[in-house]
Formats: C-alpha cells, sequence, structure tokens
C-alpha cells in the first residue's frame, strides 16, 4: 500500500508553509513512483535480454547439432527454446524447420531400434574365423515343439565352410530333409520362391537356403522380411507351413565384409 498521502487526508489549510509542505510531500511522492517505474522497467528489459542471450545460445546449440546431422540432439535443443523463450528471435528462426528436424530425430532413433535387433559374433572355428550375423523373429512361431518360440535367422561365413544362410528352430522341426521351397517376401513385394533343405543331423534344427547371395541382396533394401517354411508335425500340431517375420532394417553390411 502507498504511503503517500492524497489529497482527503489533507486538511484544509490556510497558512501557506502547511501548503508548501504539502505540495512538497506530493512530489516526493510522485518521484519514488517514477523511480518504481524506471526500477521495474529496467529489471524487465534486463530479464528480455538475458532471455534472448539463452534463446540465442540454445540455437547456436541446434544449429551445431543440425548441421553434424545429430537429428536427435537437435531437436532437444529446439523443443527446449520453443518451450521456454517462445517470444524470441531465436524461436522464430528455428520455429519453421523443428518438424522436419523432429521427422529425422524418430527416424534415426528407429533406425536404431532396427540396428539393436541385429547380432554379430566372430569365433575362431574349424580352421579359420567365422564371422555371423543373426536376428530373432519378430514374434515367437509355433513351429510344433510345444511351445511358440522365436525362429532365427543367421548369415554365416567362414573361409572353409564359406558363405551360407539359414534358420534355426527352438523347437519341432522343419519338413525338408530332401529339400523343400520355402517362400520370402521382402516388404510389400511379391513372395519369391527359394530352395532350402535340411542337413541329416541332430547338432541343430538348421534349414539353409540355397541362394544366401539373392537372400543378402534383398535383405540389404529391405526393412522386413517374412518366411514361409514346412514343419513337421509335432506331437499335438499337424505339419504345414509357419510364416516368421523379420525386421531386417538395421542390418549392418560391414560386418559381414565382402558379401555386398
Amino acid at each position: 500500500m502507498s504511503s503517500c498521502p492524497n489529497r482527503r487526508q489533507f486538511p484544509r489549510l490556510a497558512g501557506a508553509v502547511l501548503l508548501a509542505t504539502a505540495v512538497l510531500t506530493v512530489a516526493a511522492c510522485g518521484d519514488r513512483q517514477a523511480e518504481r517505474a524506471a526500477r521495474a522497467a529496467a529489471e524487465a528489459q534486463a530479464r528480455a535480454e538475458e532471455q534472448a542471450r539463452a534463446a540465442a545460445q540454445l540455437q547456436r546449440e541446434f544449429d551445431a547439432a543440425v548441421a553434424a546431422n545429430n537429428w536427435e540432439l537437435a531437436r532437444v535443443h529446439g523443443a527446449a527454446l520453443l518451450a521456454q523463450y517462445p517470444d524470441t528471435p531465436a524461436a522464430a528462426a528455428v520455429e519453421p524447420g523443428l518438424a522436419e528436424v523432429t521427422a529425422k530425430a524418430e527416424a534415426a532413433r528407429e533406425q536404431r531400434r532396427l540396428a539393436a535387433l541385429w547380432n554379430y559374433a566372430r569365433v575362431a572355428a574349424g580352421k579359420g574365423e567365422q564371422r555371423s550375423a543373426a536376428i530373432f523373429s519378430e514374434d515367437p512361431v509355433d513351429t510344433g515343439g510345444g511351445t511358440a518360440a522365436t525362429v532365427q535367422l543367421v548369415l554365416r561365413d567362414h573361409p572353409e565352410w564359406k558363405r551360407s544362410a539359414y534358420l534355426v528352430l527352438q523347437g519341432g522341426d522343419f519338413d525338408c530333409y530332401g529339400g523343400c521351397r520355402v517362400k520370402a517376401k521382402f516388404d510389400d513385394a511379391a513372395a519369391r520362391p527359394m530352395s532350402a533343405w535340411r542337413p541329416d543331423t541332430d547338432e541343430a534344427i538348421a534349414m539353409f537356403i540355397e541362394d544366401h547371395r539373392g537372400l543378402w541382396k534383398q535383405l540389404r533394401k529391405a526393412r522386413t522380411l517374412e518366411i514361409e517354411f514346412p514343419v513337421k508335425g509335432g506331437p499335438d500340431k499337424a505339419g504345414g507351413r509357419r510364416t516368421a517375420v523379420f525386421e531386417v532394417g538395421g542390418l549392418d553390411g560391414t560386418q559381414m565384409p565382402g558379401w555386398d
């Protein structure tokens, strides 16, 4: 509450001294109000300048991240700029391009997720080093083993055993001992038949796809792979064909040198 008097607080004064005192009191109050207003304006200006500096810094960090193609970091800086300092020139400069940066950030995050689905290994085996790239199916598949389980796709390279591609089951068995045909579907393209065979061994429930070169070539371009394959009848399931779906878009070709 203001301590300055108003006119009604002054008694009716007849003397010139009292009138002069009243005038000086009112003038002093006016000076204090003007001082407070000036101080408030200065503080507001200081805050605006500080916000402008902080916004400019975020804009520089945003621009640097964009220049480095670090879309996720650019999105963080851009979103922070618009949320904290929406009325600054820096926000006005960044806002038009933020939607595109956000889309690229989402794509980068999705690509990182796809890449993490693959497992790579280098181990000594036989007369040389074996390289492999492996991925599990997106969902479990009932292959006749009593319990649905993921199917594994493996790409293998060995100086003695050469290159190969095969599926591995955790239960049930492939109905492909004498050779068979599987259907491979890449993204939205029509399914294509591929020759396959099941080795007569109990070491692993594996089925080799003969055209591993063609499979690799398509894998390097595809996002998803669906493979339909025949299975033998289990104790509680009839035989027939099953389909395993793999999200293959994150395959790192540098892990298998010479395949491209």
